[in-house]
């Protein structure tokens, strides 16, 4: 577990360093929606997912059916969704493609390459690294886990930050634009 660190001191001149006691073969994911619906408060859907077997050659990352699973949370929403998305190889998936194209409910974007200062979620990432996460040295991986539940969580109680991570962007709900194959 890499220690997100926020601030630290030395003295003048030195370097600063700081210890952790070794490095965890763990590895844990989270993917979100950012949910905008006109006159209506914003929604956070998030899945935190703990991959275990990684050091036996398992899968590091979400597939294709996790997003795919995520983004079956139109149901709980109860209108269409429109995805904005960065170009992470999963994203681009054929068989995540063949899933949004037989959806009629199911709009996609794909942001230029390297622009994650328009999507939504770079910014909610930002806030759970600056609150939750600052300055803390996880005990355990349940720990980790936990932490991250919580900061998600008080995120998600509070709409105006996630509409202030759409309003960071300079997107608006009207945006229009072609949709990307």
């Amino acid at each position: 577990m890499t220690l997100p660190t926020t601030r630290t001191w030395a003295r003048r001149g030195q370097t600063p360093a700081i210890r952790v006691r070794g490095r965890s073969q763990r590895r844990f994911s989270i993917a979100a929606l950012a949910c905008y619906k006109p006159g209506e408060r914003s929604r956070l859907i998030y899945r935190p997912k703990r991959h275990v077997d990684h050091k036996r050659g398992g899968r590091r990352s979400f597939t294709w059916t996790d997003y795919r699973d995520l983004i079956a949370a139109h149901q709980q929403l109860g209108a269409p969704i429109v995805l904005i998305w960065d170009n992470l190889h999963v994203h681009k998936d054929a068989r995540l493609r063949a899933f949004i194209d037989a959806h009629g409910w199911i709009t996609c974007y794909f942001l230029p390459a390297y622009a994650p200062d328009l999507n939504p979620v770079e910014g909610l990432w930002s806030l759970l690294r600056r609150s939750s996460q600052a300055n803390t040295a996880f005990t355990d991986p349940d720990h980790l886990m936990r932490t991250l539940r919580h900061g998600l969580r008080q995120i998600q109680y509070r709409s105006n930050l996630i509409e202030g991570c759409l309003a960071d962007t300079g997107l608006t709900l009207t945006t229009s634009r072609q949709q990307a194959q």
